[in-house]
């Protein structure tokens, strides 16, 4: 009689199937160790006892401070094994942010992965952390225990069960921690290999934040189970990258500012991408427009592969099949088994067109904000619906269109102005790597305020940027200032922060409007 599908319950679960079929098969690498499947199932249950022994118990979050390396995701499988919550955390992060994340959360063990940034060192001294040595896990800072830390209730049902606490970026307001169950996750780690067809002879470049939930689910979860090897490095660099890419990498997925990057560092260098195994490129985190899209299809002469999503639904909603390149921007189809609405102000679902909020429900979707029953309510409903809080439109084809969030929408004399089309336009212009734009108050109306960024030392003609804009957009969409920078303001996960730039913004003198609306 054959056997049923093995269906895993808790992200441990998700390489049991490998460690049985591939043991000796590469699973996990950084710069320093490289761990096989059977080597890293052995690993991650020492791990486990020794978190364990350290005094962390079923229901506690345990964080990790630091960048990617092999131990964060040693950690995390220890943590599944121990019905334990785990929460990665940027150590590129200021001291207040990290404080608060750690304020909010309460966990019972903090580590740092000093060995591969200096700046969870800083947090790690700063809270009194130790040197350990664990022979797993490498080199590193381990925090003091937390003996007013409380556990959560654990759950045998991988839909109840918390496997990670993901908090979200801002820059300001209290911390807002996702509850992601392993059912949330599990889902999406299976989704990431068979939309973009991944499989045990790939190897994945792993450079997006773990602390980032793309990072955590789709980059690292995924590839572990496809039975694929992940390469991880600690922070994006044009240089490694294209290293890594000529020594195997068979997958890549950034943000669009590391592929606009990585062009400008080769036109610099005047040498082409030299990526021989490579078969498949992915963008997530940030809108991606036309000019860049053909830029990078010629350059690593593969389609480029949109995606969309949130830490909020783990975080995938729709992909651009490998089997079915677009030659839009469109951010794909939602994936199987996610439903998705479009709804307008009324509430009322949109026809396929129109421009409305995205509703979201499905496998996908958080179990909640951690210790925020009110934002939760809010963000959920009683209908299981998600709220994602962006605008977007479906295509006839069921493919969706972001066109940006619903809070970043610019009112201008009674007129909509979306940020992503006029930042598309301005991307799009000779020199310019990437744009944002927020709209700034100006009495009782706002108008529109461009961030650009331009590498130090090259040109922009203002005059000309101008003249390409009004040949591209209508005259109440045009920017009343523009700003030059040579790098926009950041997360670590490479997310544009566009409160700070739209309080850089009003902050400024308002500058007279251009032409007035028609």
């Amino acid at each position: 009689m054959p056997q049923p599908p093995f269906r895993p319950q808790r992200l441990h679960e998700l390489i049991t199937p490998w460690v049985r079929q591939q043991p000796g098969r590469l699973a996990l690498r950084d710069d320093h160790v490289r761990y096989s499947y059977a080597e890293l199932d052995a690993a991650a249950r020492a791990v486990a006892e020794s978190l364990r022994d350290s005094g962390v118990r079923a229901g506690d979050r345990v964080m990790i401070v630091g960048e990617n390396c092999a131990a964060t995701p040693l950690i995390a499988l220890a943590t599944s094994r121990l019905d334990a919550w785990v929460c990665i955390v940027n150590g590129r992060l200021s001291a207040r942010e990290v404080d608060s994340v750690i304020a909010h959360a309460t966990p019972r063990r903090v580590f740092y992965t000093t060995r591969v940034s200096p700046e969870a060192l800083g947090h790690a001294e700063r809270h009194g952390a130790e040197a350990i040595d664990w022979p797993q896990l490498g080199p590193m800072h381990m925090g003091p225990l937390n003996a007013d830390a409380a556990p959560e209730p654990t759950s045998a049902d991988a839909r109840e069960q918390v496997a990670a606490l993901i908090y979200t970026s801002g820059t300001s307001g209290a911390p807002k921690g996702v509850m992601l169950t392993h059912a949330n996750l599990i889902f999406t780690a299976g989704i990431a290999g068979t939309v973009r067809g991944m499989h045990p002879q790939d190897l994945i470049y792993g450079v997006l934040p773990m602390a980032h939930i793309v990072g955590l689910a789709s980059q690292v979860l995924g590839a572990l189970a496809s039975g694929a090897g992940v390469w991880l490095s600690p922070r994006f660099a044009p240089e490694r990258l294209a290293a890594a890419l000529g020594e195997g990498v068979t997958s890549f997925t950034g943000v669009p500012a590391m592929y606009a990057r990585l062009l400008d560092w080769l036109r610099e260098q005047g040498r082409t991408l030299d990526a021989p195994q490579l078969r498949a490129i992915g963008v997530a985190g940030s809108p991606l427009t036309p000019g860049l899209k053909a830029a990078i299809e010629t350059a690593f002469r593969h389609p480029v592969l949109n995606g969309y999503g949130l830490t909020e639904t783990a975080p995938t909603i729709a992909q651009v099949r490998a089997d079915a390149p677009r030659s839009d921007c469109s951010v794909g189809q939602p994936v199987p088994g996610i439903a998705v609405r479009v709804v307008g102000p009324d509430g009322v679902d949109l026809p396929a067109g129109g421009t409305g909020e995205l509703w979201v429900r499905g496998p996908n979707v958080m179990k909640g904000y951690y210790r925020n029953a009110a934002l939760t309510a809010e963000a959920l409903g009683a209908d299981g619906w998600f709220r994602t809080g962006d605008l977007a439109r479906q295509g006839d084809d069921g493919a969706l269109y972001i066109a940006g969030r619903s809070k970043e929408l610019i009112i201008r004399s009674g007129f909509n102005v979306y940020p992503l089309e006029v930042e598309q336009v301005i991307n799009a212009f000779p020199g310019v790597v990437q744009s944002a734009v927020v709209g700034r108050t100006v009495g009782h109306n706002e108008e529109v305020v461009a961030f650009v960024e331009v590498p130090e030392g090259r040109a922009l003609d203002e005059a000309a940027l101008r003249q390409h804009l009004r040949a591209n957009l209508s005259p109440y969409k045009q920017p009343a200032e523009i700003r030059r920078m040579t790098q926009l303001p950041a997360a670590p996960t490479g997310k544009l922060l566009k409160a700070v730039m739209k309080q850089m913004a009003e902050r400024a003198e308002p500058e007279p409007a251009p032409d007035k609306p028609h």
